[in-house]
């Protein structure tokens, strides 16, 4: 019975012909993919010689073929953003000055005065230089930075909590990504929670009352990731710092997505920032360095000397450190952050924020003609709206522009979810919105210097023949 199933093997050049490998021939190379195509026939024959079933129809061997190509790739590749969301947690979050990839780059090659202070000669600390620019753009008398803001919240509770308790809003009992619970970081921290208030009414009176001689400090977490509206109402942190004051109790004020100061970054509304929970009193703000700062993952911890102590004598600090690459971009991202008016259009999530709608409603035009007069597809610039992302916003819409191509598909993609699989399997990955039977390409996160790219990335996928062209 094998025999006749290797005799209907089909030949490598019809398996190439195969229109879905298209795009690997483009991207791979047509050599590589005759390679994998051998291969794939190949062990299609070694297990029908040895009795076993396999699939002989071209378009199976074709995507096995593709399979084995996409398999051999880094896992990791630059992607262009075509979903909307500008801090993509899938897709990397904030993209990277070019001073901070600059800044990485320097320090990599070689070695570096990670922990060396060049003037004295004698060991130093990893984080003063970043350190001392948080403190200039936040008003903090002092600052600490990890690898996660969950670990700056385990960090400031375990340091200044352990053993005791700390007070926080029902409403304000957050879940962050891949389900890590505020309770169950508290717990982890060795201080004990104590739940005040409702899921949507906490006063500061509950907090008062719930304060008793084993209270260690009140904690505010701002509820990024959601909004609790109607009837509704919490206490400011300017409030809670007061009775913290009073009552000799820390107060910590976890804002999480981070913006540093009003108009840092520019056009985000509504989100608390550091400068603003530092002026109104709280020992500790914490807050994220890969959301709205725009620079790469870490925690950050700034505030009162006196707070800001116990933690960077907490061996956990070792734990939680970052490392010589994350500190020279978070470094780089800082000093942009020192002129806003560079930092605009230097930092890529400050400039795509930034950006005017009427001008990527241009831009979507004129790739929509492209899209069109070339590959013939129904393309065509639409309004649309994108979202902040990471945790950040999510009830505010950022008017934003997209190219929306409909059905017709390209012949080797027919569906919108197929096609939008081709794009993401090809060179460069072209990730999309899927909406309304149709293929958004929204540009709000794409930088205008991708454009060329995201031509040819439809160009490989649009044509069958696109590997001979």
């Amino acid at each position: 019975m094998s025999d006749p199933a290797r005799r209907r093997l089909p030949p490598v050049h019809a398996v190439l012909d195969w229109p879905g490998l298209a795009g690997m021939i483009a991207s791979e190379g047509r050599g590589a993919t005759v390679r994998a195509v051998r291969t794939t026939i190949d062990r299609a024959r070694e297990a029908l010689a040895g009795g076993r079933d396999h699939p002989v129809d071209v378009e199976t061997l074709g995507r096995l073929a593709e399979a084995s190509l996409i398999g051999e790739r880094p896992r990791l590749r630059p992607v262009i953003n075509a979903t909307g969301i500008l801090l993509n947690t899938g897709l990397g979050r904030a993209p990277l000055a070019a001073e901070a990839a600059e800044a990485v780059d320097r320090v990599v090659r070689g070695y570096c005065n990670l922990e060396f202070d060049l003037e004295s000669g004698e060991r130093g600390r990893r984080t003063d230089g970043v350190e001392s620019l948080l403190v200039s753009l936040t008003g903090a008398e002092a600052a600490a930075v990890v690898n996660n803001n969950a670990a700056a919240t385990v960090l400031a509770v375990k340091a200044l909590a352990a053993g005791r308790e700390v007070i926080v809003s029902r409403g304000q009992l957050v879940e962050i990504g891949g389900s890590f619970r505020l309770p169950e970081i508290i717990e982890s921290s060795g201080a004990r929670l104590v739940e005040v208030g409702t899921t949507n009414k906490t006063r500061l009176d509950d907090y008062a009352r719930a304060i008793g001689p084993e209270t260690a400090a009140l904690l505010r977490v701002h509820p990024s990731n959601y909004r609790v509206v109607g009837f509704a109402e919490s206490v400011g942190i300017a409030e809670l710092a007061r009775l913290g004051a009073e009552r000799d109790l820390w107060t910590i004020d976890d804002i999480g997505s981070g913006a540093l100061a009003p108009g840092l970054p520019p056009r985000v509304r509504g989100e608390p920032t550091a400068a603003e929970g530092l002026a109104a009193g709280a020992d500790l703000v914490l807050f994220s360095g890969d959301k709205l700062l725009g620079g790469p993952q870490c925690g950050i911890l700034v505030g009162s000397r006196e707070a800001i102590e116990p933690v960077r004598r907490d061996p956990l600090m070792r734990a939680f450190r970052v490392d010589k690459m994350t500190l020279a971009a978070l470094e780089a991202t800082l000093r942009l952050a020192l002129d806003p008016a560079r930092a605009g259009s230097r930092l890529p999530l400050w400039a795509f924020l930034d950006a005017r709608p009427a001008d990527l409603l241009g831009r979507a035009a004129r790739l929509a003609g492209t899209f069109r007069s070339e590959f013939g597809l129904d393309a065509s610039a639409v309004e649309s709206a994108a979202y902040l992302g990471g945790g950040s916003a999510p009830l505010d819409p950022i008017p934003s522009a997209a190219v929306r191509v409909g059905p017709p598909f390209p012949a080797s993609s027919p569906s919108e979810g197929a096609w939008a699989r081709s794009l993401r399997l090809g060179e460069p990955a072209v990730v999309v919105r899927v909406q309304g039977g149709a293929v958004l390409f929204d540009l709000r996160a794409v930088f205008e210097a991708e454009d060329a790219r995201l031509v040819e990335a439809v160009r490989r996928t649009a044509r069958g023949d696109a590997a001979r062209l």
